[in-house]
């Protein structure tokens, strides 16, 4: 069973819809039991960092999502469900994450004729591949919506970049865990490629 943890933030239900156009059943939940007891576990998100972190302590969410990512269970999030998985982010302010990857979240500083925030179609540069990338190619384009960036401690853990304009890190991969920038739920084919690779996990 694929638990999709709702926070009260973030487009569950085109999450969950995605897993179930490549046949697989996922549950949008927010009982601490319901996603320890998942076989894999989904972080989506949508929206500002401080309100999502301050919905997932309210909700007693916090060691669930890292007590999936400690047992080993493969583990993916998505947009801000990436974001705070690091120590720290400085959307409006300088916010706490759930620090179980170490680095921060920054906004883009971009040329004038640059848009923030970075909101369309970019295309993927692979630097290491994980079981999700199976079968996706070298510059295959996804789907971005988005103001902030993560910036990791230990560029060891960066998957795959992309450029608006410099590179930046579109997905980290760590063992079980597995984040994009992108939105697979929104990216068409090759995001519901990524979405059934990850269920057949």
């Amino acid at each position: 069973m694929i638990a999709i943890i709702d926070y009260g933030m973030g487009n569950l239900r085109s999450v969950q819809k995605g897993f179930e156009r490549v046949g697989h059943a996922a549950t949008i939940t927010n009982d601490p039991q319901v996603v320890a007891a998942a076989d894999k576990v989904v972080l989506p998100g949508v929206g500002a960092f401080a309100d999502a972190i301050a919905e997932l302590r309210r909700r007693d969410l916090v060691a669930p999502v890292r007590e999936a990512i400690d047992s080993g269970k493969p583990f993916l999030g998505i947009c801000l469900g990436l974001q705070m998985l690091f120590e720290r982010s400085y959307e409006d302010g300088c916010h706490e994450g759930l620090g179980v990857l170490e680095g921060e979240v920054v906004r883009f500083q971009v040329p004038p004729e640059y848009k923030v925030p970075h909101m369309g179609w970019n295309e993927l540069s692979i630097v290491r591949r994980p079981p999700m990338l199976a079968g996706v190619e070298e510059g295959t384009h996804f789907y971005f919506v988005h103001s902030y960036y993560v910036v990791p401690t230990d560029p060891g853990v960066v998957a795959a970049r992309a450029s608006y304009p410099e590179p930046f890190t579109a997905m980290v991969w760590r063992d079980n865990l597995v984040a994009t920038q992108f939105h697979p739920e929104k990216s068409q084919a090759h995001g519901l490629r990524l979405l059934r690779n990850f269920a057949e996990m």
